[in-house]
């Protein structure tokens, strides 16, 4: 009944930046809490960014500073802009949320990833 759909994601020089994009579409009644995950090969998903929908976020170490989540919550949409990008940031970028559904009650989704390389 919902969808998310990421998009952004490419092939970065390191110290470039990049801005990744999700919208979630379906049955949805309000977006709650929206974030962001990343896998890279080989390493287990890591939390990177996460953002109420009050506009509180939150951030992985190793993301700090660096990386900035916001939203939009009349298009159910969240952002994560990426600058001063780094080799170890390359990875399948995953969008995650909690969606109440039009008939009640809270579910966790996840969309299928955006592929994001920073290399020289």
């Amino acid at each position: 009944q919902v969808q998310l759909l990421e998009s952004g994601g490419g092939l970065v020089q390191p110290g470039g930046s990049l801005r990744l994009s999700c919208s979630a579409s379906g049955n949805i009644f309000r977006a709650n809490a929206m974030g962001w995950y990343r896998q890279a090969p080989g390493k287990e998903r890591e939390f990177v960014a996460r953002i109420t929908s009050g506009g509180s976020a939150n951030y992985g170490d190793s993301v700090k500073g660096r990386f900035t989540i916001t939203r939009d919550n009349a298009k159910d949409t969240v952002y994560l802009q990426m600058n001063s990008l780094k080799n170890e940031d390359t990875a399948v970028y995953f969008c995650n949320a909690d969606i109440m559904g039009l008939i009640g009650g809270v579910n966790h989704y996840w969309g299928q990833g955006t592929q994001v390389t920073v290399s020289s």
